[in-house]
């Protein structure tokens, strides 16, 4: 057997921010808001406060694109000291309607904390999908239903069936749990409490940023705080998804299946795009009670890839949408070398019976993704600076993650690299991880034994 080499100069910047996904430039973000395709352009706002590197008074970020690649950073859309939000302007979503972009967000007002905060839901509209003019409450404190906190209340995710407009609300039972609260309005104004959808507790303390895509029958939720489970559910704070369908008359939902939607270390808050011709998601590509070692360089967190999302063989499927080029194509016999910090590779193997992927890598770091016993297992414990959380299992304090081998008969891989990000998909499953190696860390190799595997590189297209 034989070793292939490919020498190509990876695409490389001195910059110390990631090359194409989202952050806030300066200061720090989370939760992806708003995602809507409006007026010819993908519109991506987030969680942002841009006067620090950590959790602070909460704006919403802007930032469009037309490829889902590459972003254009506009003004920040909402600052709080409003009606209801004087304190932050939380989580959210956007929806088309009269001829307008209307975004509902959480306000929040501190109130001295504990049971005397207060969120509420707000709205907003635009003209022009940049300039915002708030609305104040719509949701309020009142419209809990009996038995429920008003100072956990956040999140709203509005969407429109049959010509009503619906609202999907995380809120937290009185000495109890997470819930998802549905309402129903004619105008994005008035709304009525329709039903505890889910009709149960979250596993963790709180359910946060539920969303919903019809067709697909996929409603998607965040479980702060859940028990750990044996591989598939190690981050204590998880983006979980319920497969079923919506009774839009009593409000309910039935769960047919469920999961998580990320096996990685670092995936929270998923959202999909609200008028979009593609079911296109994105998350947070970070996870809270996480130290971020890019707040050195001034930033603190970013979101992922988009991913499209789709039923198949009764199960949620994952791919990635970028805009790329091929740099090079080669059939692996054994082993191949390259050299890459940002990209995307696809492994293409038929009748894989080993792998072994090791990125990042220099004389002493290195961050691999293998095969063992029909689980992938990706291994940051020498990928660079120290990460560490808020989980104390063994495999969270070695650095691992596990995944699940799909069963085709062909495998395909795909890692989205960049600076400071792994994303690794495999069978519409994924893992999603920060990295943080030395900035000249390069090398890949891959290892298999398969009948037969192709590699490919490409490049980020502008």
């Amino acid at each position: 057997m034989t070793e292939q080499t490919s020498t190509k100069t990876p695409q490389s910047s001195n910059d110390k921010f990631p090359a194409f996904h989202i952050t806030g430039g300066k200061g720090w973000i989370n939760d992806p808001n708003g995602l809507v395709y409006y007026n010819g352009e993908y519109h991506v706002f987030f969680q942002y406060h841009p006067y620090g590197t950590t959790w602070g008074p909460m704006h919403w970020g802007h930032v469009v694109s037309t490829d889902l690649t590459n972003w254009k950073r506009l003004p920040i859309a909402l600052t709080p000291g409003g009606e209801g939000d004087k304190d932050g302007c939380f989580s959210g979503s956007a929806i088309c309607a009269f001829g307008k972009l209307f975004i509902m967000y959480t306000g929040f007002e501190e109130n001295g904390g504990g049971e005397k905060v207060r969120q509420v839901q707000c709205l907003a509209e635009s003209d022009d999908g940049v300039n915002f003019k708030k609305h104040g409450v719509v949701i309020g404190s009142d419209d809990l239903p009996e038995g429920f906190m008003p100072c956990d209340f956040r999140d709203p995710y509005v969407f429109c069936h049959e010509g009503k407009f619906y609202c999907l609300v995380a809120a937290k039972k009185k000495e109890g749990r997470g819930r998802v609260l549905l309402y129903r309005s004619a105008d994005l104004f008035k709304w009525e409490f329709l039903s505890d959808t889910l009709g149960f507790d979250s596993d963790g303390i709180m359910f946060e940023c539920p969303d919903f895509i019809e067709e697909l029958g996929l409603l998607t939720v965040c479980d702060q705080l859940q028990p750990s489970g044996k591989n598939d559910c190690l981050n204590v704070h998880s983006a979980r998804y319920f497969l079923g369908k919506m009774d839009f008359e009593t409000g309910k939902f039935t769960i047919k299946k469920q999961g998580i939607l990320d096996y990685g270390f670092d995936y929270y808050a998923p959202q999909s795009f609200a008028e979009s011709s593609k079911n296109t998601i994105m998350g947070w590509l970070n996870m809270w009670d996480r130290n971020v070692p890019s707040s050195k360089y001034g930033f603190a967190g970013m979101l992922t890839a988009a991913r499209e999302i789709r039923i198949e063989n009764g199960d949620i499927f994952q791919t990635p949408v970028l805009k790329t080029k091929q740099v090079l194509h080669t059939l692996v016999d054994c082993k191949i070398s390259d050299r890459a910090i940002i990209g995307v590779i696809v492994i293409e193997a038929d009748a894989l019976e080993s792998c072994e992927i090791k990125l990042r890598e220099d004389e002493s770091h290195l961050t691999s993704i293998k095969l063992v016993d029909g689980y992938w297992v990706f291994d940051r414990f020498k990928s660079g600076e120290i990460i560490t959380g808020a989980e104390k299992d063994e495999l969270s304090l070695s650095g691992i993650r596990k995944m699940k081998k799909s069963s085709y008969e062909k495998t395909t891989i795909t890692l989205i690299l960049d600076k400071y990000s792994v994303e690794f998909f495999e069978g519409g499953k994924v893992m999603s991880s920060t990295i943080y190696p030395p900035e000249n860390a390069d090398k890949v190799e891959v290892c298999v034994k398969a009948k037969k595997c192709a590699y490919t590189r490409y490049d980020i297209a502008e």
